[in-house]
């Protein structure tokens, strides 16, 4: 039987062990660390895929909420309005009414800032999709400018009080606050268009949309003439601009024209 010195690459500096048993029993430390290594790394890419799950896991979860369904249907609505108030800017026009038409193209282009919105926020939470079924109902009307402009108010108001307070009721019941935020802030918004459309309707109806009860700065929005008035002129004395072309003194909730 031998005795040895340990080389310093074994687990024990020194001590006296036959050969033979020192192999069956002690191997290289390198043995050790490089077990060691890889547990560390398998522990770190399975941490590394954790988050990757539980993303996928939320996705799916989401998708079967009822918030998931009301941001599709709040995208497909506010696509579609802005459509439609496009198509009642174009009757004002044909009518030579500029800067009515502006003021629904405005609001047009407001809906479309609302739809996108709603379609981020349902790539945030739910991630992309082929396909998303849409169960609900949308208005399909046009008529007359002034009949346009009546529809157009009693959607907005649809909207502001109905639809997208019971949209955000339901988002915050299912824990999603941001959702829920996000549709009470639209339907602030509807609100104040609800007031603008109806006025623009009262004024179109009425003949009244140039007029005032008492007098008022009157701005071509061509040449910027200005004339203080109860009625704004015909034709502009500077530019000839047809009345159509006047500035609009549009309402908002407690500062009524």
């Amino acid at each position: 039987m031998w005795n040895i010195k340990l080389p310093t690459f074994f687990v024990y500096p020194y001590f006296t062990m036959p050969c033979g048993i020192l192999q069956v029993f002690f191997p290289p430390l390198a043995y050790f660390v490089k077990k060691e290594t890889h547990k560390k790394k398998l522990a770190a890419h399975t941490d590394d895929r954790k988050p990757l799950r539980a993303k996928r896991e939320f996705i799916m979860l989401f998708e079967n909420t009822e918030t998931f369904k009301n941001l599709a249907r709040a995208f497909a609505g506010e696509c579609q309005a802005g459509m439609r108030y496009q198509m009642i800017a174009k009757l004002a026009m044909k009518e030579k009414m500029k800067t009515l038409a502006d003021a629904i193209r405005t609001i047009a282009k407001n809906e479309t800032l609302h739809a996108t919105q709603f379609f981020n926020k349902l790539i945030e939470k739910g991630g992309n999709r082929e396909n998303v079924h849409v169960d609900a109902g949308y208005p399909f009307h046009l008529g007359t400018l002034a009949e346009g402009l009546k529809f157009a108010a009693g959607d907005e108001l649809s909207e502001a009080e109905d639809i997208y307070p019971s949209f955000s009721l339901t988002a915050k019941k299912e824990g999603f606050e941001d959702v829920a935020a996000l549709f009470k802030m639209v339907a602030e918004v509807e609100s104040q268009h609800k007031i603008v459309f109806q006025y623009l309707y009262d004024g179109v109806r009425n003949g009244t949309l140039y007029k005032s009860e008492s007098p008022i700065l009157w701005i071509c929005s061509e040449c910027g003439y200005m004339h203080v008035a109860t009625e704004a002129w015909k034709v502009c004395p500077l530019c000839k601009a047809e009345q159509g072309y006047v500035d609009l003194h549009l309402p908002f909730e407690g500062v009524r024209q």
